[in-house]
């Protein structure tokens, strides 16, 4: 019988983390991941609990979250790698439910020193304004050549997701600007 041991993302068998200063960049290997399509005519469902999220913002309760990707259309997220899509299905029978989990990669970006680090990490790799995109915001963007999925869990937490194919980019973008950020001197950010 093959022996067969599941591997990261990252071609690990347990998940990446390094610490840039007050950065730490960890990759999220436990996190589920399936689709919500609603079909025509159908209400909003609160699947889990969830009240799901407007236009780029995204929702936490407990082990489940939810962010928005498109007009009746969210992405369901759930810590622990399980059959989400199974789950979701029982929850919301009458929508469009995909599983997603393999086909990403999810980082987590923290800060000990509050937001500025986070900030000055988006300055460098995405067009999008950080004062503006605060805690609870969700949007697809680039981020070198590489579509995402941002997500501003938290003033000091944020987690990048992108396609399972472009980890090892998504890991070196990350990483280069969270270890030029980390090794800057006395908090100042240029």
């Amino acid at each position: 019988m093959t022996d067969l041991t599941p591997i990261t993302a990252l071609g690990g068998t347990v998940a990446r983390s390094e610490v840039f200063g007050a950065l730490t960049l960890t990759e999220q290997p436990d996190l589920s991941l399936a689709s919500l399509s609603l079909r025509k005519g159908q209400g909003v469902p609160t699947p889990f609990g969830l009240t799901l999220p407007d236009v780029g913002r995204a929702v936490q309760m407990g082990d489940y979250g939810a962010f928005w990707t498109g007009r009746d259309q969210w992405m369901i997220e759930m810590a622990g790698a399980q059959d989400l899509a199974a789950l979701l299905k029982s929850e919301v029978p009458e929508a469009s439910v995909t599983e997603q989990t393999d086909g990403f990669a999810a980082f987590d970006i923290t800060s000990t020193g509050g937001a500025a680090p986070l900030d000055e990490i988006m300055r460098k790799l995405v067009n999008l304004d950080p004062l503006a995109f605060g805690p609870g915001c969700a949007t697809r963007t680039t981020l070198e050549h590489i579509g995402v999925f941002l997500i501003r869990r938290a003033e000091d937490r944020l987690a990048v997701i992108g396609m399972r194919t472009y980890a090892g980019a998504l890991w070196h973008a990350l990483s280069t600007a969270a270890r030029r950020i980390g090794a800057q001197t006395d908090g100042e950010l240029t």
